[in-house]
């Protein structure tokens, strides 16, 4: 099987730390090096094609013909665009606070990068299996919060300080029901680590015992990327681009990039709680894991951009009340459809 080279290489990898005798701590700490660095290197040459698949999705749904100048078909509009944002100016306003403006794009990478750590690719390709899996990656991604008020109060622009103040809305209301549609499945397979909760889906995925439970997640995950129709934190008709109006180059890459980055999360974490991970369906198992781990993911992104060409913005009273009055009571629902029916079933001793 497939996952069984990227097995063999870290394995090969020890063996030849060990024969150079590095302590087994030292060990340890490379091998993690090297797998966050794979980690990484993935996601930002993954990006780069999210771009191009979203422009080409676009231009599909609004029957237009989106990149096909620079590169067969466009394929290389994206690596251009990269390099204009590379080579263009980084303006930094006189009166913004020189230390926060500038610290908030270096650093708002981060959160999602550390997340991506413990997510399993496959069967066994988890860079750190860790038992607190998706505690862990829920604690880190709620960080991002925070460096968007960073970028936004740092950047001293009444329009960047309303969209940081959406944005700290938004994603703290939305973060409530996304936690809790995720308790359901915790209170089901009693664990969290996200390996196995994907082993507790070989007999049947988790969407078909909590479907009201994955709406609620895919819903409330829409919201804290901040991606139509919830995208109210850089509403151009209103707020320009909100917290990334005085942003340009690379600092407003480096908030694209994460925006990217937290949609492949949203969709990872839909692949893992829901929809079996890494685990084939109808039992094809003539392919490697890793592989229907990553065609369920990029099916959702597809389905993220889907929705985000299709509906259009809504109302920020709307958005809060649909987040506080149907989202939270639905979520909190679940929980005691769940638990009820977790009594039942074994009370009946099935």
């Amino acid at each position: 099987m497939g996952e069984n080279v990227f097995l063999n290489i870290a394995s090969w990898i020890r063996g030849f730390l060990d024969s150079l005798g590095a302590p087994l701590l030292l060990n340890d700490l490379i091998m993690m090096i090297i797998k966050a660095s794979a980690v990484i290197v993935f996601v930002s040459l993954n990006v780069i094609w999210l771009i191009l698949m979203e422009r080409k999705v676009c231009a599909y749904i609004q029957c237009r013909l989106g990149p096909n100048r620079v590169g067969p078909k466009g394929t290389l509009q994206t690596i251009a665009d990269v390099i204009k944002l590379v080579t263009k100016e980084f303006l930094v306003p006189r009166t913004a606070d020189k230390v926060v403006f500038l610290l908030a794009p270096l650093i708002v990478f981060v959160p999602p990068a550390l997340a991506l750590a413990v997510v399993p690719w496959g069967d066994g390709m988890a860079a750190v299996d860790m038992n607190i899996g998706v505690f862990y990656l829920l604690a880190v991604t709620s960080l991002s919060t925070l460096i968007f008020w960073m970028g936004a109060w740092g950047s001293n622009n009444k329009y960047a300080l309303i969209g940081g103040m959406r944005v700290v809305a938004q994603m703290v209301s939305y973060e409530l029901p996304l936690v809790l549609a995720l308790l359901g499945v915790i209170m089901i397979t009693g664990t969290l680590n996200m390996s196995e909760i994907v082993e507790a889906q070989r007999n049947v995925w988790f969407i078909f015992t909590q479907p009201l439970a994955f709406l609620i997640y895919f819903i409330a995950g829409i919201s804290e990327t901040n991606r139509t129709p919830f995208d109210l934190v850089e509403a151009e008709s209103e707020i320009i681009a909100g917290p990334y109006t005085e942003y340009s180059g690379m600092g407003w890459a480096m908030f694209m990039l994460t925006e990217y980055v937290s949609v492949m999360i949203i969709s990872i974490m839909c692949t893992v709680m829901f929809f079996g991970g890494w685990l084939a369906p109808f039992g094809w198992t003539f392919l490697p894991s890793w592989f229907w781990f990553f065609f369920k993911v990029y099916l959702f992104i597809f389905l993220f951009m889907w929705i985000r060409w299709t509906y259009p913005r809504i109302r920020v009273d709307q958005l809060m009340g649909f987040g506080w009055k149907v989202l939270v009571p639905l979520s909190l629902a679940n929980i005691f459809v769940t638990g009820i029916g977790m009594y039942v079933y074994r009370a009946i001793g099935w």
